[in-house]
């Protein structure tokens, strides 16, 4: 089955607005670096899947 993006709202480490993301099932397990849409400092992203098999983000600021 293919999967498209799916949406996902996280929390910026830095500004801690919360944004809404694309996740892609292709970055599962994977490590990204995406910046905030607010205050375009960058996140370090990890993508891991629940269960029920929704995509998650764990995000963390890049210098950490």
């Amino acid at each position: 089955m293919n999967r498209g993006l799916e949406e996902s709202w996280i929390d910026c480490p830095y500004c801690w607005e919360s944004i809404c993301v694309l996740l892609n099932p292709e970055d599962l397990g994977e490590n990204y670096i995406e910046d905030c849409q607010v205050c375009c400092q960058p996140i370090e992203f990890f993508i891991t899947q629940d269960g029920l098999g929704e995509l998650k983000a764990l995000v963390s600021a890049d210098s950490e």
